[in-house]
């Protein structure tokens, strides 16, 4: 983070990532001076309701973020920028997106949290489209022309105004990650056994473990003892009421929906009260590590690895063999989970692995059976990226294998 007043000293002279934080009310006209060489552009947590005509001289820029802003509409200075490719406006106010405003080469669109009702049809005329977030908006369909987005890779649409399944999505060639819960088309009206009610009071939190768009997940124990469960256990506190991935309500549904598997983490109860929404889960053994890291800026949908991390191709079969008994699990309780990634994925050294993080899960029982079909070879594409992934971070010597090779043609089909 740096400071308004090191951009006017012209401190900053050729940086190339710019992130500013000071309450600002008004674009600061010193950022222009970095056309040569900005290409990152961080503004939010600001009071910003919009952008000057002169943003389109910072000709190098290819990212933007003005999340927790003030804009109602979605700058059309942006459409003008030649090489921008993700922008960022989540929680905003934004109630208008101009066709014009969606820049040429846009490759990523998070508009998480507005206000948004209509989406105009130059969306689905952007080849390069991979990613596109739009949970928790007011949206009541979606643009026809988005049949045209071939390109498109993972869409999060959870906590919209859908009447109807959007289908131009269903049958894009490229598609392996899909939220869409929260929907009036979505709303199930099947009874879920539910795990035991507790209170907040009956547990204390300890040290985090972790956490994600939906929640922060928590070591915790019993206040008193407690006979039905384990003394330790995990809890997840959900946030707000609406997240990148949905309504934590519909995350609680669904993984009490999915129930047990071997390779998922357990739910033992939850906390349901006013203004606080929780899952008490088996707490994961500290053997257990992150099979990956989230995408980055580069990567767009795929996950990244530590440096000079690999794994055997042994390594790799098993962790296959279990994730596909998951994905079969999920998909025989007609569950999408929606972000099946190595970075969602727990193992430990003998490569046994806990799958989680259901923030993006969608129950889809209410679909046609056609819809049903189309949303299962979706995340069969996910589970495809998720073995090419590791593949790619096999050991080099394993790489002329026979389980190599087996693998490598499963993810070529």
């Amino acid at each position: 983070m740096q400071t308004l007043s090191q951009l006017q000293s012209g401190e900053l002279a050729g940086i190339q990532r710019l992130a500013l934080s000071e309450n600002l009310t008004s674009f600061p006209v010193e950022i222009l001076s970095l056309a040569d060489s900005l290409e990152i552009l961080d503004l939010s947590n600001n009071q910003l309701t919009s952008l000057p005509p002169e943003l389109a001289q910072l000709k190098q820029l290819k990212i933007i973020f003005a999340s927790n802003n003030q804009f109602e509409t979605l700058p059309e200075v942006l459409g003008q920028c030649p090489n921008l490719e993700m922008v960022g406006f989540k929680s905003n106010q934004i109630n208008q997106v101009p066709a014009s405003a969606l820049p040429p080469k846009l490759r990523w669109l998070i508009l998480t949290d507005n206000r948004i009702e209509v989406l105009p049809d130059t969306l689905g005329e952007r080849p390069r489209l991979q990613k596109l977030a739009l949970a928790g908006n007011l949206l009541t369909k979606l643009p026809a022309t988005m049949a045209q987005a071939t390109n498109l890779e993972l869409v999060r649409i959870s906590a919209n105004r859908l009447a109807e399944c959007p289908d131009q999505l269903l049958g894009l060639p490229k598609l392996a990650w899909l939220a869409f819960a929260g929907n009036p088309f979505s709303q199930s009206d099947i009874s879920i056994e539910p795990v035991p009610h507790v209170s907040s009071s009956s547990f204390t939190l300890r040290q985090v473990l972790g956490q994600g768009a939906s929640g922060v997940i928590s070591k915790a124990i019993w206040n008193n003892e407690q006979a039905s469960f384990p003394a330790e256990v995990a809890v997840k506190v959900f946030k707000g009421e609406v997240t990148s991935d949905g309504y934590p309500a519909d995350e609680l549904q669904v993984c009490l929906k999915v129930g047990n598997h071997p390779n998922l983490v357990q739910s033992l109860a939850q906390v349901n009260e006013q203004g606080y929404l929780a899952l008490i889960m088996n707490l994961i053994p500290a053997r257990f590590n992150n099979l990956g890291l989230p995408p980055c800026f580069k990567s767009c949908t795929r996950d990244t690895f530590p440096a000079s991390f690999t794994l055997s191709i042994d390594q790799i079969a098993k962790i296959v063999v279990q994730m596909d008994a998951v994905f079969t699990h999920l998909h025989q309780n007609q569950v999408c989970h929606g972000d099946l990634y190595a970075h969602n994925t727990l193992f430990d050294d003998a490569a046994n692995i806990i799958f989680g993080d259901f923030g993006a899960a969608t129950m889809y029982h209410m679909l046609s059976q056609k819809q049903q079909a189309q949303i299962k070879q979706i995340e069969q594409r996910a589970l495809a990226h998720f073995i090419d992934d590791l593949l790619s971070i096999c050991a080099i010597d394993d790489q002329h294998s026979e389980q190599f090779s087996v693998l490598k043609q499963r993810v070529s089909n």
